[in-house]
This record gives C-alpha cells, structure tokens and sequence, in this order.
C-alpha cells in the first residue's frame, strides 16, 4: 500500500483507507472482519466519527490488538465543539474506540462555536496525548481561510471533503488551497451515494476498459483517479472482506497519463458550484 506524507503530521499515511460511515448497519463479525481485512491489506488508515452511530465501537472491536498499527481518525459533531465540549467528546470517543489516543481529530463541519474555541480544545487535548493533530471536515475556502486565521499556520493536517467521480466540485479551489497550505484533502464516499457509474453508460464502460488492461476492477480505477494528486487520499467503505480487499487493491494501480486524460474527459469538473456539497 502507497503511503504519503498527511499534511503537517510527521507520518507516512496510507493513501486508501478505511471509511465506516454506516458501518454499524451490516452484520457486526462481517463488518469486523472487513476492517480487519483491510488493516491486514495495508489500510491502516481507518476514519470513523462520533456521528456514526456505533462505527467507532465497531472499529474499536476491528482495532483490538492493533491500535499501533492505525492511524485513527475521528470528529466532533458542530453542536458539541465548544472548548468543554470537545474534550468531552472526544473522551466519549476514545472510550468507544478502547484507545487511550487519535492520531486525528476532526471539526465534521463548520458549525455554531468559534473556531477559536474549537481549536484551542483541540490543542489542550494534543497537550495531554489524547490527539496527535487535528483538522477539519466538509471546509470550503473562505471556511479554510478562517480557519487558518484561528489556528495558526501549519496546524490544520487534513480537510475531508466529498469526492467522487461524478462530484469533482473540490478541484475548483479547495484542492488547490489545501495544496498551497500544505493540508492533506481525504476523499470520502469516493464511490457517491449509489452512484457509481452503471457499466451500462459511457464512463462505465471506460472503466471497465482501463480496469482490464491493468487486471483491475473498475472501483480500482476510480479509486486511483481520485488519488492522482500526492495531497490526496480516499477512505471508502467496505461491506466485507472481500470488498475491502478489492479496495485495497487501488493502493498499488498505476495509470497512465493518457487514462487519466480519458477519465478526466468522461467525468468532467463541471462548474463550481454557489456551495462545497457534502451529499
């Protein structure tokens, strides 16, 4: 599995991880079992959040063992980032997750406290070794730039934004902004909201083309667009082991330049939209 430099933080992060957003919904062994397949995979980045239901007590369970093999990410909720708030959070967090750290910690969205607050929390917590680094979530431009202004220079590790082939809106200015500051940009649903394009339709189809000519899938291929760029990573999801192997296997495709022109031309940016989505 390729790992990359993740932001500010001095270490190596794998570029495919893992996503557990309604991970609590499948059968609990086989969702276990995924995450554990995937860790053994090389997808050692596993990102999950206090709004997820039981995804972190899931991961907790998947981890057990491990944890020194993970880089753990989480996120308060909005509501609950005041400076009390978070740490209070983020307890409750490590509590479900049975570690006693998070490698990353995250604002999931811009919200009602001041940023200020949020993240002077978010540095009482690295000071105690509860957090190794903190970020933010669902950020637009003008939210980064306030952002920047609140925490200071070099303190804001990643933005994870939504990413998919058919929801490119983070190329417009915030890929751009995170790569000139030096912030690492997570992809989730990197495979949209059962959206993924239908074998059926032109772009599938040149999926599948591209898959078979590197003995790949075509959720391999779409996968590997999204990470093209060095400050990229994506945390899909995974139902099973089976699935989180296919995912894992993204992690060492090479594209070629020409591919990447093709995807690029059958999935096109579009116009920037009013709004970063986050659906």
């Amino acid at each position: 599995m390729e790992r990359r430099p993740f932001g500010p933080v001095p270490r190596d992060v794998a570029v495919i991880g893992q996503g557990t957003w309604y991970i609590d919904d499948a059968h609990r062994p086989t969702a276990v079992a995924a995450l554990r397949r995937g860790l053994d995979l090389g997808m050692s980045h596993f990102d999950t959040a206090e709004m997820y239901g039981d995804a972190e007590i899931v991961v907790g369970e998947a981890i057990a063992g491990r944890r020194d093999a993970v880089f753990l990410v989480s996120k308060v909720l909005p509501g609950n980032a005041s400076r009390a708030g978070t740490v209070a959070a983020c307890e409750r967090s490590l509590a479900r997750l049975r570690t006693d750290r998070l490698d990353c910690y995250l604002l999931h969205w811009p919200g009602p406290h001041p940023l200020e607050d949020t993240f002077a929390a978010f540095e009482r917590l690295r000071d105690q070794g509860k957090i190794l680094s903190w970020g933010v979530s669902n950020f637009d431009v003008p939210d980064l730039e306030a952002a920047w202004k609140a925490g200071g220079k070099g303190r804001i590790a990643c933005n994870q934004v939504l990413y998919h082939l058919e929801e490119r809106a983070i190329e417009h200015a915030v890929q751009p902004w995170c790569e000139a500051h030096g912030v690492a940009v997570v992809a989730y649903s990197p495979f949209g909201h059962d959206t993924f394009p239908d074998p059926g339709t032109p772009g599938g189809r040149l999926l599948k083309s591209i898959a078979a000519n590197h003995g790949a899938t075509a959720r391999q291929v779409a996968l590997r667009f999204l990470v093209r760029r060095p400050s990229v990573f994506a945390i899909p999801k995974a139902s099973s082991p089976e699935h989180a192997a296919d995912n894992a296997g993204a992690g060492a495709l090479s594209l070629t330049d020409a591919e990447l022109a093709r995807l690029d031309a059958a999935f096109p940016l579009g116009k920037r939209p009013r709004r970063l989505p986050m659906l």
